[in-house]
C-alpha cells in the first residue's frame, strides 16, 4: 500500500447497482459487456422522424415496480426510477442493514445532467397547448435534477450529507469523487453515490441534434458507437443509472463488509477552452488524469487499465487519447483501455455510474471488456483499446475518465484493496 493511502481515511467500494441499456442489474450488464453484446436499438421512446440520428441505447421493458413501491414510483421521473432502482440493489448488495445505522451519518450524492427532459417537454406541450394551470402539479417536483438524489433520501431514509452535481456528462463521476472526499473529510460514514439520466425524448434529440453532436449512423444500430474507429461520426445517446455504495475503511471493516476495490484518488479540472468542444491537445483532461493520480499516491506506471470516456466523436476520442499519452509518455502504450459507450451509448450524467461500476468490476473479475467496433482503426487513436474481444488481465489500479460539456472534467483512481 503507498504511503498516501496508510495516512488518511480511506473510502472502499461494499455495494454496486446498475439500471442500464445492456441490462438492468450489474450481473445482466456485466454479462453484456464481457460478452461484447450492444444495448443500441432503434429508438422507440420518441420520434426520430425529423433527426438523424434513429439509435439509441434504451432501457427497454422498464418495471420500476421490481424496485420500487408502485405509488411512490408514480411520483418519480424515469431518471429518478433508475436511481432508485440502482439504489436499492447497491444497498441490497453491501448487506446494508439501514435500521443498524446511524443515517444521520449515511450520505447521498448524484450525479445528473439534464433531470426530467422528458418531463420538461410534456409541461411545454401543455403550457402552449391547454394553458399554465393544467400543468401536472408534480411536474416540478419530478423533473428538478436534484430529485433523483432527493428520492434516494426519502426512499431509504438517508439524511445525512445530501448534493447533486450538474456537470454535464462529467457529473457521474464526479459525483462518485466528491462522495470520497465527504467520507475522507468526516462528515459521513457512508455515501449512496452515482449518475443517472433519462433524456431520451424530441426535446433531448433536437437539443443534440441541431449541434450535430450524434451519430447518423444508418446501419446495424449496434455498430453505431465506435469509439476510436475511424468511421465514428458522433455519439449514441443512452439512458440509465449506476450507482455505489462508498464506506470509510473503518466502517466497512466494522460491520463485517465485502470491499470491491477503493476509490484511491479524484481529479477535477476545467478546460476553459470552449463551451462544447476540447482542445485537441487533451490539456484539461490530462490535468485532471494528473491529479486524480497525485491525489492516490500512485504513480503513472502503477496504472494497468483505462475506462475512458471515449464518446466515440471524432474531436473527442482524438483529444483523449492525447491526454492519455500527456500523462503516461511512452507507458500509453502499455496500458489497456476500452469503452463502456461502445456498447451502451453515452448516458450523460449517468455514464460516469455506470462506467465505475464496469471499472470496478474489472478490478473484481480480472477481466476487461472490449471496446466493439473497433474495425478501421484511426491512425490519431493508436494506442491498445480491447478491440472487439474481451481480454483477461491482472488490474490492480484503474483510472476512470469523464469529460463534459462546459470543459469539466473529472477523473477517478480505483485500486485493489489491500488491508
Amino acid at each position: 500500500m503507498n504511503e498516501t493511502l496508510r495516512s488518511r481515511t480511506r473510502v472502499v467500494v461494499t455495494g454496486l447497482g446498475a439500471v442500464t441499456p445492456a441490462g438492468q442489474t450489474v450481473e445482466e450488464f456485466w454479462d453484456s459487456l464481457v460478452g461484447g453484446r450492444s444495448g443500441i436499438g432503434p429508438i422507440t421512446m420518441a420520434d426520430p422522424t425529423d433527426f438523424p440520428c434513429k439509435v439509441a441505447g434504451e432501457v427497454r421493458e422498464w418495471d420500476p415496480g421490481r424496485w420500487i413501491e408502485r405509488k411512490a414510483a408514480r411520483r418519480m421521473a424515469r431518471f429518478s426510477q433508475f436511481m432508485v432502482s440502482a439504489a436499492a440493489q447497491a444497498i441490497g448488495d453491501a448487506n446494508l442493514d439501514l435500521g443498524a445505522e446511524d443515517l444521520d451519518r449515511a450520505g447521498v450524492l448524484i450525479g445528473n445532467g439534464g433531470g426530467g427532459y422528458p418531463d420538461i417537454q410534456d409541461a411545454a406541450k401543455t403550457l402552449f397547448e391547454r394553458g399554465g394551470m393544467k400543468i401536472d402539479p408534480l411536474y416540478l417536483a419530478r423533473s428538478l435534477g436534484n430529485m433523483a438524489g432527493a428520492q434516494v433520501a426519502l426512499q431509504f431514509g438517508l439524511r445525512g450529507y445530501n448534493g447533486t452535481i450538474v456537470t454535464a456528462c462529467a457529473a457521474g463521476t464526479q459525483a462518485i469523487g466528491e462522495a470520497s472526499m465527504v467520507i475522507r473529510s468526516g462528515r459521513a460514514d457512508m455515501v449512496l453515490t452515482g449518475g443517472c439520466e433519462a433524456g431520451i425524448s424530441e426535446l433531448g434529440l433536437a437539443g443534440f441534434s441541431v449541434m450535430r453532436a450524434l451519430s447518423t449512423w444508418a446501419g446495424d444500430p449496434a455498430k453505431a458507437s465506435r469509439p476510436f474507429d475511424l468511421e465514428r461520426d458522433g455519439f449514441v445517446p443512452c439512458e440509465g443509472a449506476g450507482a455505489l455504495i462508498l464506506e470509510s475503511e473503518e466502517h466497512a471493516l466494522a460491520r463485517g463488509a465485502r470491499i470491491y476495490a477503493e476509490v484511491a484518488g479524484f481529479g477535477c479540472t476545467n478546460d476553459a477552452f470552449h463551451v462544447v468542444a476540447p482542445p485537441e491537445d487533451g490539456a484539461g483532461a490530462a490535468r485532471a488524469m494528473a491529479a486524480a493520480l497525485r491525489d492516490s499516491g500512485f504513480d503513472p506506471g502503477a496504472v494497468n487499465y483505462v475506462n475512458a470516456h471515449a464518446t466515440s466523436t471524432p474531436l473527442g476520442d482524438t483529444a483523449e487519447t492525447n491526454a492519455i499519452k500527456r500523462v503516461f509518455g511512452e507507458g500509453a502504450y502499455g496500458l489497456k483501455i476500452s469503452a463502456t459507450k461502445s456498447l451502451i451509448g453515452h448516458g450523460l450524467g449517468a455514464s460516469g455510474g455506470m462506467e465505475t461500476v464496469a471499472t470496478v468490476k474489472t478490478i473484481e473479475t480480472g477481466t476487461i471488456h472490449p471496446t466493439v467496433n473497433l474495425e478501421h482503426p484511426d491512425p490519431s487513436c493508436d494506442l491498445d483499446y480491447v478491440p472487439n474481444e474481451a481480454q483477461r488481465a491482472d488490474v490492480r489500479v484503474a483510472l476512470k475518465n469523464s469529460f463534459g460539456f462546459g470543459g469539466q472534467n473529472s477523473c477517478l483512481v480505483l485500486a485493489r484493496y489491500e488491508a
